[in-house]
């Protein structure tokens, strides 16, 4: 039991910051003796250098320690392994997810909506034939992609 606490004691950090990149501020940060001693518990590691943090990332920190707090077990696991994968992707890969979602972010609901039945029809293939995509998408130039997606938009409003 020691173990999981040592690692979530280390993963805690990483995953408050991970779940709260995207969240637009809500909460006053506060000086961390304001702080409850809940929120103290869950962001311990952060204590020594809580006073050096900006206003933004406390208010994102204290937001993350508020839905770590109200998480189950199984939602806590599940973020942890986020969190792991996350933490083994080159900083080029993070970067070019963090401008995939920012520009999710910008689309509008219809959009969005279109977005995720792609992304729920993709997850639904079998894996075989999902990396066989991935590996073609891959191989394509970015000319070859382009004509590939204007290609399914028209089939896509063709078929509407």
């Amino acid at each position: 039991m020691r173990s999981l606490t040592c690692f979530a004691e280390k993963l805690i950090p990483g995953l408050l910051l991970l779940a709260t990149l995207a969240f637009p501020l809500s909460v006053a940060a506060q000086s961390w003796d304001e702080l409850s001693q809940e929120q103290q518990r869950i962001l311990k590691p952060f204590e020594a250098r809580w006073s050096e943090l900006d206003q933004d990332k406390r208010a994102r920190m204290l937001r993350g320690a508020e839905r770590w707090k109200d998480m189950t077990p199984a939602q806590r696991t599940q973020m942890r392994q986020r969190f792991k994968r996350w933490q083994q992707l080159s900083q080029q890969q993070r970067d070019a997810i963090k401008e995939r979602f920012k520009k999710f972010q910008n689309l509008t609901p219809e959009q969005k909506a279109r977005v995720r039945k792609a992304f729920k029809r993709f997850r639904s293939l079998p894996a075989d034939q999902r990396r066989q995509y991935r590996e073609r998408w891959q191989r394509m130039t970015p000319a070859q992609r382009k004509r590939w997606l204007q290609r399914h938009r028209d089939k896509r409003n063709h078929d509407s």
